[in-house]
């Protein structure tokens, strides 16, 4: 049997810690006993396929594992009379024990979905509820998932262990919310799906600049919430967004791995069947008149879309819908992207303006941004150390070679 390599079995930690965590999560009604447990079990892999193989089915052998080594720590927990280890021991008892089995009847039928909505239980914040999810379903690191919410790593790390200590103490259920309770939890939930997608098609870290498990994870599920709510129209217009964005994706990068910016990009290789589905869901959220952020962020990709080049972009289009997406959901983050749109039809200068006016000093973006004005502005000795900030905020490879090279065109012969 060949021998699996390191990066073979990340590639399996990638696409199906998520839905092993969900599983285990279900079978043992503890968020904390699931995370734990997929760990252990994922230790296990690193040291026996190597020389092993790959099972046939290595979800499979990673979900029998984990339920395994839980139940092996939570027998030893009970026998000390502890009550919680018990009680998880009853609740797996009471589960099916095959992946297959059938399983009690619930609005959502998708174990990761159902997750989404359990972290995303009202007793809990927003910022909790869509931080707790992207660790256990995403298997986004703390570092990865504080880059997302723009705050530092040790912050990040508290509130996520305040998060399940809210869950535990409390006493939480894992449990599918009714029907009637589901658009209450909608917003952290989307937050959730739209998060997991940014963080796979611009990964935060590593050499590869996409994570296409990542992209197609959230699109899988943004179709699942579709089909779940088709009444609730910030669900389709996220599911455009998604569809509209990943449309792009193999035009993003060079055949090398190295970032091509939207300007530069072969728009010949575009997914016309991607953009084709995500302008007519725009179009029918438009029909609805019901508008929100998602729907709006898609309406914006849709113009992109629309334009066979960058120059035939309708860039004054973009502009309005900024302004229209400003005014429902503002942020730093929104007025930097309209920046962007801003230089495109007022000139860099009016744009370097709006930009300095934002506090966005720890996000990479925010001095990328900055520095390319200023380079197009002719003002090298201004870009050069606003790239070099760039630089240090980012941990992806592709990026931060992207950066290098603009830096080096602004630097002294």
């Amino acid at each position: 049997m060949p021998a699996v390599g390191r990066s073979e079995i990340e590639d399996v930690f990638r696409a199906d810690h998520g839905r092993a965590v969900a599983v285990l999560a279900r079978v043992f009604g503890d968020l904390d006993v699931a995370e734990e447990a997929v760990q252990d079990a994922f230790v296990a892999a690193v040291a026996r396929w190597p020389n092993a193989g790959l099972p046939p089915s290595p979800a499979g052998w990673i979900i029998t594992t984990a339920r395994n080594k839980a139940i092996d720590r939570l027998r030893r927990e009970a026998s000390r009379a502890d009550r919680h280890a018990q009680a998880a021991l009853l609740h797996a008892q009471d589960q099916p024990g095959q992946e297959g089995e059938e399983e009690r009847e619930d609005p959502v039928g998708d174990d990761r979905l159902r997750l989404i909505f359990t972290c995303c239980h009202p007793a809990l914040g927003t910022g909790a509820q869509v931080a707790l999810t992207l660790r256990l379903l995403g298997g986004l690191t703390t570092a990865q998932i504080a880059r997302a919410f723009l705050v530092p790593e040790p912050t990040m790390a508290q509130r996520l262990v305040r998060a399940k200590g809210k869950i535990r103490d409390a006493g939480i259920p894992y449990r599918v919310p009714t029907e009637a309770e589901l658009p209450d939890r909608l917003r952290p939930v989307l937050a959730v799906v739209y998060l997991i997608f940014n963080e796979g098609s611009t990964a935060s870290s590593g050499e590869r600049l996409v994570r296409e498990d990542l992209c197609a994870e959230a699109i899988r599920l943004g179709r699942l919430l579709a089909e779940l709510l088709p009444d609730e129209p910030e669900v389709q217009g996220l599911l455009a967004l998604l569809l509209l964005t990943d449309a792009r994706r193999a035009a993003r990068a060079t055949p090398g791995g190295d970032l091509v910016p939207l300007a530069d990009q072969d728009r010949g290789r575009w997914d016309r069947d991607r953009i084709a589905e995500g302008q007519a869901i725009v179009r029918r959220c438009l029909r609805r008149n019901q508008p929100g952020p998602y729907q709006v962020q898609a309406a914006i990709a849709a113009v992109h879309s629309d334009a066979p080049t960058a120059a035939a972009t309708d860039w004054r289009q973009i502009v309005a819908l900024y302004d229209q997406l400003l005014a429902l959901a503002p942020s730093p983050v929104v007025a930097l992207n309209r920046a962007v749109a801003v230089a495109e039809v007022e000139g860099p200068a009016a744009a370097l303006a709006l930009v300095d006016g934002l506090d966005l000093d720890g996000w990479y973006l925010f001095h990328a941004v900055r520095a390319d004005l200023l380079r197009r502005l002719g003002r090298p000795a201004e870009a050069a150390p606003a790239y070099q900030a760039a630089i240090a905020r980012t941990a992806n490879a592709a990026e931060r070679a992207f950066l290098e090279g603009r830096l080096r065109t602004v630097l002294p012969p």
